[in-house]
């Protein structure tokens, strides 16, 4: 199955008006009524996705003074098709200047035998903000996970913000304390143009300021929900 869903975010009036919603399944795009001026769109994966040889793709652009958020309602499985062929998903991401996106989608599950590939990019102006968070859990409760290559490319001004790929599925680099520490979950949030925090790390969780703007909070659990709980989240 191949997939192209479309958003685009324009500020008109004094709010933030969808001039583009497009949805393809399985990826679907509901927007919440509403009169703020943020723009409210829910991300619904409307059929069982990614599936192994599924190629899916989803565009976002943000115009000067607009604001959105995309918020997904449940998590993406990512499943290993009928021959062992991969799946691969896209987000394509454009903020202008004076504009704001918060990137906030549900935990993707990586199951046994699924050999999956994500790509996030995301161009932003000087002056725009973007707040993306990502989970990984590595597999069913009780089960092995299959595998999956995350890249994140993110610049601001056209200067690099942040570049890094990770690969897990492999049980001796998982169980690494250099990798994973043989943890479950991995979540990683990312915040450019907001407000400076001070670097901070605890138990399994780091803060850390990026030398080109933006703060990256990474965080290893047993589980989603202690993941994404407590004093690292706190913005």
């Amino acid at each position: 199955m191949k997939a192209h869903a479309r958003l685009t975010a324009c500020f008109e009036g004094g709010r933030t008006v969808l001039r583009e919603l497009r949805s393809m399944a399985p990826l679907t795009l509901l927007p919440k009524r509403g009169t703020g001026a943020t723009a409210i769109v829910h991300l619904v994966n409307s059929a069982t996705s990614p599936l192994g040889g599924d190629e899916l793709k989803l565009t976002i652009r943000v115009g000067p003074g607009a604001s959105l958020r995309l918020s997904g309602v449940a998590a993406t499985i990512a499943l290993p098709g009928l021959h062992g062929e991969g799946s691969m998903s896209e987000v394509d991401i454009e903020v202008a200047g004076g504009g704001s996106l918060e990137y906030l989608p549900e935990p993707t599950v990586v199951t046994a035998r699924a050999r999956h590939s994500a790509v996030f990019k995301a161009s932003l102006a000087a002056a725009a903000y973007l707040h993306t968070r990502e989970v990984l859990v590595l597999g069913r409760a009780g089960e092995r996970p299959g595998s999956l290559v995350t890249t994140q490319h993110v610049t601001r001004g056209e200067i690099p913000v942040l570049r890094q790929t990770l690969e897990i599925g492999d049980s001796t680099l998982d169980s690494s304390l250099a990798h994973l520490a043989g943890r479950r979950v991995l979540a990683t949030d990312l915040v450019v143009g907001g407000p400076e925090l001070p670097e901070a790390s605890g138990e399994w969780w780091s803060r850390t300021s990026l030398a080109a703007g933006g703060i990256l909070t990474t965080s290893l659990a047993p589980d989603a929900v202690t993941a994404l709980k407590g004093e690292p989240w706190i913005h």
